[in-house]
C-alpha cells in the first residue's frame, strides 16, 4: 500500500520513536516499505542470490524490531540500518561458504532494470545504441566480476559508494571508520580496480 503524504514527510527517526515511545506498529511498517527496495537491492548485490538477500533483509528489520529501544533516536537512522543490514549480509555469505553451497551461476540470476551497473554505465545520461547497450552490458558483467574478486570489506565499500551513493560522512558512520580512511579505502580500492581491468582486459577502453 503506497505510504500518504503526510507519512512520506516523517523522518525516519520520527517513525521509529513513535514505534519505540508510542507502540505504533504502522510506524515501523511504513520504514520496512520505505526501505524494501533500497536496502533489498544493496543486499542482492553484494550476495548476489535473490534468496539470500530476502532472508538478510528480513533479519535486518527483525533486529532493527527487537533493538529499537536501544537506538539513540538523536543519531541517524539510516547509517544504523545499513550497518545491521551489512553485518547480516556478511554472517549468511560466511555461512554459505562454510556449506560450500554457492551456487554457480548466482551471480547471472537477474538482467533486469535492477541489475548492478559497471561505474561507467553509472554515469550515463542518454538513451544507448544497441551497440553501446551491448557493450555496456559486457562492462557490467566484467566489473560485477572483479568487484566480487575483491576482498569483503572492499565490496561492501564499493556497493555503498557506486551502488547505493551513499556519501563519505553515511559510510563512515555506518562502517564506524574516520572519513579520511573511507576516502583513502576508496581510492586505493579504485587504482586496484583499474589495475585488475588494465591486466584482464588490456585491449578494452578503462571502466573507472
Amino acid at each position: 500500500m503506497p505510504a500518504t503524504v503526510a507519512t512520506d514527510t516523517i523522518t525516519d527517526e520520527d517513525l521509529l520513536r513513535r514505534f519505540v515511545e508510542g507502540g505504533d506498529r504502522a510506524s515501523f511498517e511504513t520504514l520496512i516499505r520505505r526501505y524494501q527496495h533500497e536496502l533489498y537491492n544493496y543486499l542482492r548485490r553484494y550476495l548476489a542470490d535473490d534468496n539470500l538477500a530476502e532472508d538478510a533483509f528480513q533479519l535486518t528489520f527483525v533486529n532493527v524490531y527487537q533493538k529499537a529501544a536501544q537506538f539513540d533516536l538523536s543519531r541517524r537512522f539510516r547509517p544504523w540500518l545499513y550497518a545491521i543490514a551489512t553485518n547480516k549480509a556478511i554472517d549468511l555469505k560466511r555461512h554459505l561458504k562454510r556449506r560450500a553451497t554457492v551456487s554457480l551461476d548466482a551471480t547471472h540470476s537477474d538482467q533486469g532494470v535492477d541489475a548492478p551497473i559497471s561505474l561507467s554505465a553509472s554515469i550515463a545520461s542518454r538513451e544507448p545504441t544497441p551497440c553501446e547497450a551491448a557493450f555496456k552490458n559486457e562492462t557490467r558483467q566484467r566489473v560485477s566480476e572483479l568487484v566480487s574478486q575483491q576482498p569483503e570489506a572492499t565490496q561492501i565499500l564499493l556497493q555503498m559508494v557506486f551502488y547505493q551513493g551513499m556519501k563519505y560522512a553515511e559510510i563512515s558512520e555506518v562502517l564506524g571508520i574516520p572519513i579520511g580512511t573511507v576516502k583513502s579505502r576508496v581510492f586505493n580500492a579504485m587504482r586496484k580496480l583499474n589495475e585488475s581491468w588494465q591486466r584482464m582486459y588490456p585491449n578494452s577502453p578503462a571502466a573507472f
